[in-house]
Protein backbone atom coordinates (compact mmCIF):
# COMPACT_ATOMS: atom_id res chain seq x y z
CA UNK A 1 0.00 0.00 0.00
CA UNK A 2 1.27 3.42 -0.81
CA UNK A 3 2.56 5.62 2.00
CA UNK A 4 0.73 8.57 0.50
CA UNK A 5 -2.84 7.37 0.84
CA UNK A 6 -4.85 4.32 1.57
CA UNK A 7 -6.57 2.75 -1.42
CA UNK A 8 -9.98 3.60 -0.03
CA UNK A 9 -9.26 6.63 2.11
CA UNK A 10 -11.97 9.26 1.46
CA UNK A 11 -9.33 11.97 1.72
CA UNK A 12 -7.33 10.44 -1.12
CA UNK A 13 -9.13 12.68 -3.60
CA UNK A 14 -6.71 15.46 -2.68
CA UNK A 15 -3.30 14.37 -3.97
CA UNK A 16 -0.52 16.16 -5.76
CA UNK A 17 0.57 15.11 -9.23
CA UNK A 18 3.77 13.63 -7.79
CA UNK A 19 1.75 11.65 -5.25
CA UNK A 20 -0.38 10.23 -8.07
CA UNK A 21 2.75 9.16 -9.95
CA UNK A 22 4.18 7.54 -6.83
CA UNK A 23 0.84 5.82 -6.25
CA UNK A 24 0.91 4.50 -9.82
CA UNK A 25 4.41 3.13 -9.24
CA UNK A 26 3.23 1.38 -6.07
CA UNK A 27 0.27 -0.22 -7.86
CA UNK A 28 2.52 -1.46 -10.68
CA UNK A 29 4.92 -2.97 -8.15
CA UNK A 30 2.02 -4.81 -6.50
CA UNK A 31 0.81 -6.11 -9.86
CA UNK A 32 4.26 -7.30 -10.94
CA UNK A 33 4.84 -8.92 -7.54
CA UNK A 34 1.50 -10.74 -7.74
CA UNK A 35 2.34 -12.02 -11.22
CA UNK A 36 5.77 -13.25 -10.13
CA UNK A 37 4.47 -14.98 -6.99
CA UNK A 38 1.51 -16.63 -8.73
CA UNK A 39 3.72 -17.77 -11.62
CA UNK A 40 6.22 -19.31 -9.18
CA UNK A 41 3.35 -21.14 -7.45
CA UNK A 42 2.15 -22.44 -10.83
CA UNK A 43 5.68 -23.63 -11.65
CA UNK A 44 5.44 -26.17 -8.82
CA UNK A 45 2.53 -27.76 -10.68
CA UNK A 46 3.84 -27.39 -14.23
CA UNK A 47 3.71 -31.13 -14.97
CA UNK A 48 0.04 -31.37 -14.02
CA UNK A 49 -0.77 -28.15 -15.88
CA UNK A 50 0.99 -29.21 -19.10
CA UNK A 51 -0.63 -32.66 -19.05
CA UNK A 52 -4.04 -31.09 -18.48
CA UNK A 53 -3.65 -28.51 -21.25
CA UNK A 54 -2.50 -31.14 -23.78
CA UNK A 55 -5.07 -33.77 -22.80
CA UNK A 56 -7.58 -32.80 -25.52
CA UNK A 57 -5.09 -33.32 -28.35
CA UNK A 58 -3.68 -36.53 -26.87
CA UNK A 59 -7.18 -37.98 -26.35
CA UNK A 60 -7.79 -37.49 -30.09
CA UNK A 61 -4.63 -39.36 -31.01
CA UNK A 62 -2.67 -36.25 -31.97
CA UNK A 63 1.07 -36.45 -31.38
CA UNK A 64 2.67 -33.33 -29.89
CA UNK A 65 6.33 -32.89 -30.79
CA UNK A 66 9.16 -30.95 -29.17
CA UNK A 67 11.06 -29.57 -32.16
CA UNK A 68 13.73 -27.42 -30.52
CA UNK A 69 15.99 -27.95 -27.48
CA UNK A 70 14.57 -25.00 -25.54
CA UNK A 71 10.91 -25.59 -26.40
CA UNK A 72 10.35 -27.62 -23.21
CA UNK A 73 11.45 -24.71 -21.02
CA UNK A 74 9.36 -22.28 -23.06
CA UNK A 75 6.27 -24.47 -22.72
CA UNK A 76 6.68 -24.77 -18.95
CA UNK A 77 7.13 -21.02 -18.53
CA UNK A 78 4.25 -20.15 -20.86
CA UNK A 79 1.75 -22.46 -19.17
CA UNK A 80 2.87 -21.38 -15.70
CA UNK A 81 2.67 -17.68 -16.56
CA UNK A 82 -0.82 -18.08 -18.04
CA UNK A 83 -2.02 -19.94 -14.95
CA UNK A 84 -0.29 -17.37 -12.75
CA UNK A 85 -1.98 -14.49 -14.55
CA UNK A 86 -5.39 -16.08 -14.01
CA UNK A 87 -4.55 -16.62 -10.34
CA UNK A 88 -3.38 -13.02 -9.91
CA UNK A 89 -6.37 -11.50 -11.72
CA UNK A 90 -8.20 -10.35 -8.55
CA UNK A 91 -5.04 -8.63 -7.28
CA UNK A 92 -4.45 -6.95 -10.65
CA UNK A 93 -8.00 -5.65 -10.85
CA UNK A 94 -7.94 -4.55 -7.21
CA UNK A 95 -4.79 -2.49 -7.79
CA UNK A 96 -6.30 -0.86 -10.88
CA UNK A 97 -9.43 0.00 -8.90
CA UNK A 98 -7.38 1.29 -5.96
CA UNK A 99 -5.54 3.67 -8.27
CA UNK A 100 -8.87 4.93 -9.62
CA UNK A 101 -10.38 5.24 -6.12
CA UNK A 102 -9.97 9.04 -5.74
CA UNK A 103 -12.51 9.56 -8.52
CA UNK A 104 -15.09 7.20 -7.00
CA UNK A 105 -17.73 7.65 -4.34
CA UNK A 106 -17.40 5.49 -1.18
CA UNK A 107 -20.38 3.31 -2.14
CA UNK A 108 -18.85 2.76 -5.59
CA UNK A 109 -15.63 1.59 -3.99
CA UNK A 110 -17.54 -0.84 -1.76
CA UNK A 111 -19.47 -2.23 -4.73
CA UNK A 112 -16.25 -2.87 -6.63
CA UNK A 113 -14.59 -4.61 -3.68
CA UNK A 114 -17.61 -6.89 -3.22
CA UNK A 115 -17.37 -8.04 -6.84
CA UNK A 116 -13.76 -9.26 -6.59
CA UNK A 117 -14.73 -12.92 -5.81
CA UNK A 118 -17.01 -12.91 -8.86
CA UNK A 119 -14.02 -12.11 -11.06
CA UNK A 120 -12.48 -15.53 -10.50
CA UNK A 121 -15.85 -17.29 -10.79
CA UNK A 122 -16.73 -15.73 -14.15
CA UNK A 123 -13.22 -16.21 -15.48
CA UNK A 124 -13.34 -19.86 -14.43
CA UNK A 125 -16.69 -20.39 -16.16
CA UNK A 126 -15.39 -18.82 -19.36
CA UNK A 127 -12.14 -20.79 -19.26
CA UNK A 128 -14.03 -24.03 -18.62
CA UNK A 129 -16.36 -23.33 -21.55
CA UNK A 130 -13.38 -22.68 -23.82
CA UNK A 131 -11.47 -25.77 -22.73
CA UNK A 132 -14.26 -28.34 -22.45
CA UNK A 133 -16.65 -27.15 -25.19
CA UNK A 134 -14.88 -25.03 -27.79
CA UNK A 135 -11.42 -26.62 -27.77
CA UNK A 136 -12.52 -30.21 -28.58
CA UNK A 137 -14.60 -28.94 -31.52
CA UNK A 138 -11.71 -26.82 -32.81
CA UNK A 139 -9.12 -29.58 -32.42
CA UNK A 140 -11.42 -32.13 -34.04
CA UNK A 141 -11.98 -29.82 -37.00
CA UNK A 142 -8.29 -29.00 -37.42
CA UNK A 143 -7.23 -32.63 -37.24
CA UNK A 144 -9.66 -33.65 -40.00
CA UNK A 145 -9.31 -30.77 -42.46
CA UNK A 146 -6.90 -32.75 -44.64
CA UNK A 147 -7.31 -36.49 -45.00
CA UNK A 148 -4.35 -38.78 -45.54
CA UNK A 149 -2.02 -36.84 -43.24
CA UNK A 150 -0.66 -37.76 -39.83
CA UNK A 151 -1.38 -35.21 -37.13
CA UNK A 152 2.02 -34.50 -35.57
CA UNK A 153 1.76 -31.00 -34.17
CA UNK A 154 4.44 -28.76 -32.67
CA UNK A 155 3.76 -28.73 -28.93
CA UNK A 156 4.61 -25.05 -28.47
CA UNK A 157 2.29 -23.97 -31.30
CA UNK A 158 -0.55 -26.06 -29.89
CA UNK A 159 -0.08 -24.64 -26.41
CA UNK A 160 0.02 -21.12 -27.85
CA UNK A 161 -3.46 -21.33 -29.28
CA UNK A 162 -4.89 -23.29 -26.32
CA UNK A 163 -3.69 -20.78 -23.73
CA UNK A 164 -4.77 -17.84 -25.89
CA UNK A 165 -8.21 -19.33 -26.49
CA UNK A 166 -8.85 -20.24 -22.85
CA UNK A 167 -7.48 -16.98 -21.44
CA UNK A 168 -9.36 -14.57 -23.72
CA UNK A 169 -12.65 -16.47 -23.51
CA UNK A 170 -12.26 -16.33 -19.74
CA UNK A 171 -11.67 -12.59 -19.90
CA UNK A 172 -14.67 -12.07 -22.19
CA UNK A 173 -16.93 -13.72 -19.59
CA UNK A 174 -16.21 -10.78 -17.28
CA UNK A 175 -18.50 -8.62 -19.46
CA UNK A 176 -21.61 -8.83 -17.20
CA UNK A 177 -19.55 -7.92 -14.15
CA UNK A 178 -17.97 -4.90 -15.85
CA UNK A 179 -21.33 -3.68 -17.15
CA UNK A 180 -22.95 -4.21 -13.73
CA UNK A 181 -20.29 -2.06 -12.08
CA UNK A 182 -20.55 0.66 -14.73
CA UNK A 183 -24.34 0.68 -14.41
CA UNK A 184 -24.13 0.88 -10.63
CA UNK A 185 -21.77 3.84 -11.02
CA UNK A 186 -24.22 5.51 -13.41
CA UNK A 187 -21.85 5.39 -16.37
CA UNK A 188 -23.95 3.12 -18.60
CA UNK A 189 -27.65 2.26 -18.75
CA UNK A 190 -29.75 -0.53 -20.23
CA UNK A 191 -31.40 1.63 -22.91
CA UNK A 192 -28.02 3.02 -23.97
CA UNK A 193 -26.63 -0.50 -24.44
CA UNK A 194 -29.72 -1.69 -26.25
CA UNK A 195 -29.48 1.17 -28.75
CA UNK A 196 -26.04 -0.03 -29.88
CA UNK A 197 -26.83 -3.74 -30.16
CA UNK A 198 -25.95 -3.80 -33.87
CA UNK A 199 -22.54 -2.30 -33.22
CA UNK A 200 -22.11 -4.73 -30.33
CA UNK A 201 -22.77 -7.67 -32.67
CA UNK A 202 -20.07 -6.39 -35.03
CA UNK A 203 -17.60 -6.07 -32.15
CA UNK A 204 -18.52 -9.56 -30.91
CA UNK A 205 -17.96 -10.99 -34.40
CA UNK A 206 -14.54 -9.33 -34.58
CA UNK A 207 -13.61 -10.61 -31.12
CA UNK A 208 -14.82 -14.11 -31.99
CA UNK A 209 -12.78 -14.09 -35.19
CA UNK A 210 -9.68 -12.97 -33.27
CA UNK A 211 -10.11 -15.58 -30.53
CA UNK A 212 -11.25 -18.54 -32.65
CA UNK A 213 -8.32 -20.73 -33.72
CA UNK A 214 -10.05 -21.61 -37.00
CA UNK A 215 -12.00 -19.61 -39.58
CA UNK A 216 -14.88 -22.04 -40.01
CA UNK A 217 -18.40 -20.84 -39.14
CA UNK A 218 -18.99 -23.66 -36.64
CA UNK A 219 -16.25 -22.54 -34.25
CA UNK A 220 -17.07 -18.85 -34.70
CA UNK A 221 -20.72 -19.56 -33.91
CA UNK A 222 -19.75 -21.50 -30.78
CA UNK A 223 -17.81 -18.46 -29.58
CA UNK A 224 -20.35 -15.84 -30.66
CA UNK A 225 -23.46 -17.43 -29.13
CA UNK A 226 -22.32 -17.18 -25.48
CA UNK A 227 -20.85 -13.71 -26.09
CA UNK A 228 -24.17 -12.51 -27.49
CA UNK A 229 -25.98 -14.09 -24.53
CA UNK A 230 -23.55 -12.34 -22.19
CA UNK A 231 -24.23 -9.03 -23.93
CA UNK A 232 -27.99 -9.26 -23.49
CA UNK A 233 -27.50 -10.50 -19.93
CA UNK A 234 -25.38 -7.42 -19.36
CA UNK A 235 -28.16 -5.24 -20.78
CA UNK A 236 -30.58 -6.78 -18.29
CA UNK A 237 -28.18 -6.12 -15.42
CA UNK A 238 -27.78 -2.53 -16.56
CA UNK A 239 -31.57 -2.07 -16.47
CA UNK A 240 -31.70 -3.45 -12.93
CA UNK A 241 -28.65 -1.76 -11.44
CA UNK A 242 -28.44 1.61 -13.17
CA UNK A 243 -28.20 4.50 -10.77
CA UNK A 244 -27.76 8.07 -12.05
CA UNK A 245 -24.41 9.41 -10.95
CA UNK A 246 -24.00 12.87 -9.55
CA UNK A 247 -20.83 14.48 -10.90
CA UNK A 248 -18.18 15.30 -8.35
CA UNK A 249 -17.35 18.97 -8.06
CA UNK A 250 -13.57 19.09 -8.05
CA UNK A 251 -13.67 22.87 -7.80
CA UNK A 252 -14.73 22.24 -4.20
CA UNK A 253 -13.03 18.85 -3.81
CA UNK A 254 -9.88 18.99 -5.97
CA UNK A 255 -8.65 15.80 -7.59
CA UNK A 256 -5.07 17.08 -7.68
CA UNK A 257 -4.24 19.63 -5.02
CA UNK A 258 -1.70 22.36 -5.34
CA UNK A 259 1.81 21.72 -4.09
Amino acid sequence: MSQHASAFDPNEGQMTLMEHLLELRTRLIWICSALVISTVIALFFYDTLVNFVTSTARDMGISLQILNPLDSIGIILKVSFTAGTALALPVIIYQVIAFMAPGLYPHERRNIILTLPAILVLFGIGAAFAFFVLLPVAVGFLSQVLSGFTNDWAADKYLNFVTRLVFWIGVSFEMPLVVALLARMGLVSGPALLRVWRQAFVVIAIVAAAITPTVDPVNMTIVMVPLIALFFGSVGLAYLLYRPREPRDFSVEPFIKDE
